[in-house]
């Protein structure tokens, strides 16, 4: 029963622990590229929604 759970040779596969490694750097890597895009996207919301508030005035009467 124990082999089944740790493969027929008896250990982890290096090859799958390296794949693994692999893959959780490029998940993190990932997440912090959405993080950076959706900082970004706020700043232009923000500057967007700025934008609209000063040009929606409507001029004072003389």
């Amino acid at each position: 029963m124990a082999k089944a759970l740790f493969g027929h040779v008896g250990g982890s596969d290096p090859r799958l622990v390296q794949e693994m490694r692999r893959l959780q750097k490029r998940v993190r890597d990932l997440e912090d590229e959405v993080g950076r895009l959706q900082a970004r996207n706020d700043q232009l919301s923000m500057a967007v929604t700025e934008t609209v508030e000063v040009t929606d005035r409507e001029p004072a009467l003389a």
